[in-house]
């Protein structure tokens, strides 16, 4: 007679894969990946493939050599987590200050708790963030776009419109310049009509869910107009100048839904978006810098185990008491 054989959930595979889903993301990013690459150039171009390249060469020795485990690279999480992090660096970044960062991404932020799967952190924004405070000097000083540029951009800076907002500068970029991303800032953040069309294909595709992007772009467009329309004088930037400039965009997009560091079920994403939207408003209207969104990113991962803990979802199978 043949043994009965039970294990644990989920019984139906739904044909996913890990390297299925990177692809997905991947091919999401494809617009902004063409934006960047027009307005930055070689510069761009540069950035991205040290920051790709050393970020799976970084996981491949800690996992050899290192853990002495199954090596994993071929998932494509590595790799993104470069392209990720390229998109949050200027163009003219020194590429020893770019391996500094794809090793604190994937050595400190990831691999050091395990691997995929088990950081609580985005490593790409670890990785961003550690050299936004050990380089602050490098990290923002922005290349003026120049479209198809051939030669790497060392010498002529622009402003990016949050510091301009911060009284910075004079030159406010217009708002059609905003939408394409003809303006200062990080290569993969600067174009919100190519964001848009990645979250479009990702939405289609199902690879992420609505709740997180929306309820982040929601929250800061409420706050800023409350801020803005109630005191236009002291709070000058209007709900779509902050829509469409800094890292909103690419972070309530690609990188707050990762599906390690966010919350397991929609009520929790809802909170979890709100509470992003609400600390990178509060950063960036009232905070020394002039962006927030990568630092409210971090500080809400690390509530994600509280938000997943005490907003559960419904058991199967479980009966409502009346």
């Amino acid at each position: 007679m043949d043994k009965l054989i039970v294990s644990p959930s989920p019984h139906v595979h739904s044909g996913d894969s890990v390297s299925g889903k990177m692809t997905g993301v991947f091919i999401a990013l494809i617009p902004a990946t063409i934006a960047g690459l027009y307005f930055f150039g070689l510069g761009a171009l540069i950035i991205s493939v040290t920051a790709v390249l050393s970020c799976v060469l970084f996981e491949y020795l800690i996992q050899k050599f290192i853990l002495k485990g199954p090596v994993t690279i071929t998932d494509g999480s590595a790799a993104l987590t470069g392209l990720l992090l390229a998109f949050n660096l200027p163009s003219n970044l020194p590429v020893w200050i770019v391996l500094i960062g794809a090793l604190v991404a994937i050595g400190i932020a990831k691999m050091s708790f395990g691997g995929l799967g088990n950081n609580p952190f985005n490593p790409a924004l670890v990785g961003r963030v550690f050299l936004l405070l050990s380089f602050p000097a490098q990290m923002t000083s922005w290349p003026k776009p120049i479209p198809w540029n051939p030669v790497y951009p060392d010498a002529v800076t622009a402003a990016t419109p949050l510091a301009i907002l911060k009284g910075q500068f004079t030159e406010v970029p217009s708002t059609l310049n905003l939408f394409l991303g003809n303006m200062g800032g990080s290569i993969g953040e600067v174009s919100a009509f190519a964001l848009l069309l990645g979250l479009a294909y990702l939405l289609i595709r199902k690879i992420i869910t609505w709740h997180i992007p929306m309820s982040i772009l929601v929250t800061v467009f409420v706050f800023t107009a409350i801020l803005h329309y109630s005191n236009p004088e002291a709070f000058i930037g209007t709900p779509v100048f902050h829509l469409l400039t800094g890292g909103l965009m690419l972070g309530a997009i690609f990188m707050a839904t990762d599906y390690v560091t966010s919350p397991m079920n929609p009520r929790g994403m809802l909170i979890y978006g709100v509470g992003i939207g609400l600390i990178t408003v509060v950063i960036r209207v009232f905070g020394s810098y002039p962006e927030g969104i990568s630092f409210a990113i971090l500080i809400m991962n690390a509530f994600t185990p509280l938000i997943n803990k005490y907003i559960k979802p419904k058991r199967f199978g479980e009966v409502r008491r009346v």
